[in-house]
């Protein structure tokens, strides 16, 4: 599939899913890439990462199931899978590094990403999951250096460091990002708690694609 048709299959396939979420009243967030994007970062291309807390998976499934999507269970305890088409969607509720609780929610923006008001998972939060999903074996910087690069005005990159200080392969992700100067513009220290509150004045709304 070339990039613009997954690119454009991705967006219908997160249309779908937030009806769906929406009209069983289960409470979500976008996450991961596609939570960059809708702030001004690169295109994503892959799967699409939807954040529910642990009590909401089985409801958020279900919906997608209800929404004529095929769903799995598969053994991994952090994360339901749905396939809409050809587009993956990972229906997360224990991310790496980051526990799902009220206050993670509350720090969430509403933002219109295509056009619909949808709920986006604090820049901080979205990249500590991010970054503590780094090891041995899943060791590929690329994305998270083209995300970090689009946005490191936005980022907050104090409360990231402190929050990313229990992995040895973030640490070595934010000093490569300091060596190459794209923490050089750093955002503003923040008040109302640690990853992502008052940023709105910041964020680049995302309505439409080309």
């Amino acid at each position: 599939m070339r990039h613009r048709d997954a690119f454009d299959a991705l967006i219908d396939a997160m249309k779908i899913a937030v009806a769906a979420l929406r009209e069983a009243d289960v409470p979500f967030m976008l996450g991961g890439s596609m939570a960059a994007w809708a702030r001004g970062g690169p295109e994503p291309d892959n799967d699409l990462d939807l954040m529910v807390k642990p009590d909401h998976a089985e409801a958020a499934l279900e919906a997608l199931a209800g929404a004529g999507m095929r769903v799995e269970r598969p053994p991994e305890e952090w994360l339901y899978k749905a396939w809409c088409g050809e587009v993956l969607i990972d229906v997360i509720f224990r991310p790496s590094g980051l526990e799902l609780t009220d206050e993670v929610f509350e720090r969430a923006q509403n933002i219109p990403v295509m056009a619909l008001g949808t709920p986006v998972m604090g820049l901080e939060d979205a990249l500590v999951t991010m970054l503590y999903a780094l090891d041995e074996h899943a060791l590929d910087y690329s994305r998270l250096l083209a995300i970090t690069r689009a946005l490191r005005e936005q980022i907050d990159w104090r409360v990231l460091r402190d929050r990313a200080s229990g992995s040895p392969y973030a640490k070595a992700f934010l000093t490569l990002v300091e060596e190459l100067g794209i923490t050089a513009q750093a955002a503003p220290a923040r008040h109302g708690g640690a990853g992502g509150a008052d940023v709105g004045s910041r964020v680049r709304v995302v309505g439409g694609a080309d």
